[in-house]
């Protein structure tokens, strides 16, 4: 995409998927049930993103603070992973989708890492028209400070020269699969980006909904893709 002209449509999409918990408990329901109508909703936004031909869909799924929350809900949340990938994968194989999980979720244990791994690799074997990148136990913050690290290794190692550090080098070292994000969208009324990808949405479109995820539907999706397409991108620029 070339700077400083007006974007018809993003190609890279960022989703803040909150509101699980309080739709939920605003239907009289346990919190699990919100985060199982999340995941349905997920499959909705997918195929939207395939049909409206987005080059990549990357999801907030579960930060590094999201640890704090009661031990019953995150071992829903770890049951809801093995479920969504077992039933939605011969789906996303169906529709080419190549699915990347990043962050430290090896955090959820061995099994959930081998269906992850078992996923990855499985809908990998083709051109996909969608990538779908869910983020699991991700901070921003701890992704740059990770990449400064591996910076640092690779100099002292001697793989890489100081003089090789810029914008790029840190991004190709970040976890998250996509160097730009072009529109972020949060549901659940709260207007901050909460940790996520503070790197990538250096120049994103930012759209916050009070609309809880669980009610967020293709039409919002087309709703939100429709605004940005709207908007004169001039990246600091003066046209």
């Amino acid at each position: 995409m070339a700077l400083g002209v007006q974007s018809k449509k993003p190609e890279n999409i960022a989703i803040i998927m909150d509101g699980n918990g309080r739709w939920a408990k605003s239907h009289s329901f346990e919190i699990t049930k919100g985060h199982k109508r999340g995941v349905e909703v997920v499959r909705e936004i997918v195929e939207e993103c395939v049909s409206q031909h987005i080059n990549s869909l990357t999801l907030f799924a579960f930060s590094t603070e999201n640890w704090t929350r009661p031990k019953t809900e995150i071992s829903g949340i770890k049951n809801l992973i093995i479920e969504a990938i077992h039933e939605q994968l011969p789906e996303l194989v169906e529709k080419k989708v190549k699915l990347s999980f990043f962050g430290n979720y090896s955090k959820f244990g061995s099994n959930i890492k081998e269906k992850i791994l078992d996923a990855e690799k499985k809908t990998s074997k083709y051109k996909e028209d969608l990538r779908l990148n869910i983020a699991l136990s991700y901070g921003g913050r701890s992704d740059i400070v990770e990449s400064c690290k591996q910076i640092t290794s690779s100099i002292i190692s001697g793989s890489m020269e100081e003089s090789d550090i810029n914008e790029e080098s840190i991004l190709e070292f970040s976890q998250c699969p996509e160097n730009n994000i072009d529109l972020l969208i949060r549901t659940g009324g709260d207007h901050r980006i909460s940790n996520f990808l503070l790197y990538q949405v250096a120049y994103a479109e930012i759209i916050f909904l009070d609309k809880l995820w669980p009610d967020f539907t293709k039409l919002d999706l087309q709703d939100c893709i429709k605004q940005f397409s709207k908007v004169e991108r001039r990246f600091g620029q003066r046209l």
